[in-house]
């Protein structure tokens, strides 16, 4: 139903552009703001236990926000309506966030479709938990603002305590993307003849694709096009289930899930020359010049792994920028006794600490860790 929820101060044109909808509370403690006209919001209506605001454009969303902010109350997220232009969504997120009340709350943009634009646009604003289309169900979002949250809780604790988003963060950003785009982008040039050869081998050796593609969660959980040169059979991904008695990784059916087995049958005889120098991760490159990773950072997750570490003991890992190389790999690599605990503590310590120069240290102590003592 249409609630009578006031807003303050109550003037007939926005009452008439902004419907409110009630389910279940009497009291208002939370609400939700999608802004834009699409029947998408009316099915995360149809299941929600808060109020929805669904307000045409982003000016009254502001004048909603203020409102609310007035009466004490904070939207749980906002959906934001986005075309190819973005119209308005830079100026709405740069007020969302210059707000202490309102910086943690989680940004998500609404479109009909994903284009390469938009993606680079949204790259661009920065800042957005995720993006929603039409075929996300309402279960699947809950599913991605509870992580959103889960993520913006963990920042703001951090923040608090003056360990990430400190001041200079934007600054140590700006050097690090700097350096990442200087790094990759002249060893991609100087490792092409390299490049080209190692594909023709991988088409000579097996049947398949000469580039390993698969679906990896990195920064703040955001999906992305892992790229790495195949070294295993081409049906690997689907023998993961019937292998997973040989995982090195024992966690008891509980808890995280990592996957490793040493010595994997499913790996080619080159992919295993590949693996030990380290080859087989020169396509990452392209990763850190599209802005999907930096060269040092936490490694972007399966997506199967990724969904086992949502709760606040794991997600602080995925504040960090995702990575080629990192704490992890210069620490423990090859290690088949490391523990679940052990590698997600070198992400958590990583994410809390890094910085142009930490990342300088680990790129100095990346070679020395680069062949690895097990076929994992």
């Amino acid at each position: 139903m249409i609630s009578n929820l006031p807003l303050n101060p109550p003037e007939a044109r926005r009452k008439a552009e902004t419907k409110v909808i009630s389910l279940s509370s009497s009291t208002v403690k939370r609400y939700k703001l999608c802004i834009g006209n699409n029947s998408y919001f009316d099915r995360l209506a149809d299941v929600s236990e808060e109020y929805v605001f669904i307000v045409q454009n982003a000016q009254l969303s502001l004048n909603v926000l203020k409102d609310q902010l007035y009466n004490g109350i904070i939207p749980s997220f906002i959906i934001y309506t986005v075309d190819h232009r973005l119209s308005g969504l830079s100026k709405f997120k740069k007020f969302l966030r210059s707000n202490p009340l309102l910086e943690s709350v989680p940004l998500f943009v609404y479109t009909e479709t994903i284009t390469h634009e938009i993606k680079q646009g949204l790259r661009k604003v920065g800042g957005i938990d995720d993006i929603i289309t039409p075929d996300v169900t309402p279960e699947a979002f809950e599913d991605k603002f509870n992580i959103a949250r889960s993520i913006r809780e963990m920042a703001r604790k951090a923040a608090k305590k003056g360990r990430i988003y400190r001041p200079g963060h934007y600054i140590n950003y700006s050097f690090k993307r700097v350096l990442d785009i200087t790094i990759a982008g002249t060893a991609l040039l100087l490792l092409s003849p390299v490049f080209l050869v190692i594909a023709v081998m991988i088409k000579v050796e097996s049947k398949g694709p000469v580039f390993y593609i698969s679906h990896r969660a990195g920064n703040r959980y955001r999906i992305f096009k892992f790229y790495k040169f195949r070294t295993m059979v081409p049906d690997a991904d689907k023998q993961v289930a019937q292998m997973m008695q040989s995982n090195q990784y024992d966690t008891n059916g509980a808890g995280p899930v990592f996957f490793k087995v040493t010595n994997d049958p499913r790996v080619t005889s080159l992919g295993t020359f590949l693996r030990n120098t380290s080859l087989d991760e020169i396509p990452q490159l392209l990763n850190v010049i599209l802005g999907d990773m930096s060269l040092v950072g936490n490694r972007p997750l399966p997506l199967y792994e990724a969904a086992t570490l949502t709760t606040d003991d794991f997600a602080g890992r995925f504040i960090a920028p995702a990575g080629i190389t990192g704490l992890w790999q210069i620490k423990k690599r090859g290690n088949k006794d490391m523990s679940v605990k052990e590698r997600i503590s070198l992400d958590i310590n990583y994410a809390e600490k890094h910085s142009v120069l930490y990342d300088m240290w680990i790129l100095a102590n990346t070679p020395g860790a680069m062949r690895q003592k097990n076929n994992v």
